[in-house]
């Protein structure tokens, strides 16, 4: 039998979004898989959180390229970038809160390429006069970030209809972030 590795990660991804703390033997069992088929694919926790790292890269990614930032309004590309992160904001949420992620280089990387897009994003909507300039585009970004987190956390635990995540994510940064006209 053939190791679906990308159903592997999702089952895994799946799983610590709503128990960051499960442990391998729970991991395999969310995928269908034994422990040792798991740690002969992922050589242990770092080795599998790298992987879904990766995918919640290549995701975020996809999302950014989705969304067209570039185009219409920013408030327009802000709300379809939340429509199209919404389905990884879990894996994203948890990876953001593993500390030993920011150690690789390579991974890194990724993650910088990330941040860069995002906060010329909103650069650009400074730019158009859409954004407050007293915020710099590094605060947008991360305050984006938690929101996307915290909506993710707040769906998880029931708190909040899944189809309310893009506008609220997106009513709330927008509210802080909007220039207004007295600016």
């Amino acid at each position: 039998m053939t190791l679906d590795r990308e159903q592997v990660l999702r089952s895994a991804a799946a799983l610590l979004t709503r128990r960051p703390t499960a442990t391998m033997d729970e991991v395999a069992k969310a995928a269908g898989i034994g422990r040792a088929t798991l740690h002969r694919h992922f050589a242990g926790r770092d080795a599998l959180v790298r992987a879904l790292e990766q995918l919640g890269i290549q995701e975020f990614e996809a999302a950014l390229d989705t969304a067209a930032m570039d185009e219409g309004t920013s408030e327009e590309a802000l709300r379809r970038f939340v429509r199209a992160v919404e389905p990884s904001a879990g894996l994203l949420s948890f990876l953001v809160t593993e500390n030993q992620l920011w150690e690789d280089g390579d991974q890194n990387a990724g993650w910088d390429r990330l941040d860069a897009r995002v906060a010329a994003f909103f650069r650009r909507g400074q730019e158009r006069g859409e954004f407050r300039i007293d915020l710099t585009p590094a605060w947008l970004t991360e305050a984006l970030y938690g929101l996307i987190g915290s909506g993710a956390w707040a769906v998880q635990a029931g708190r909040v209809a899944a189809r309310d995540f893009p506008y609220m994510i997106a009513e709330l940064l927008l509210g802080g972030a909007r220039r207004s006209v007295e600016q």
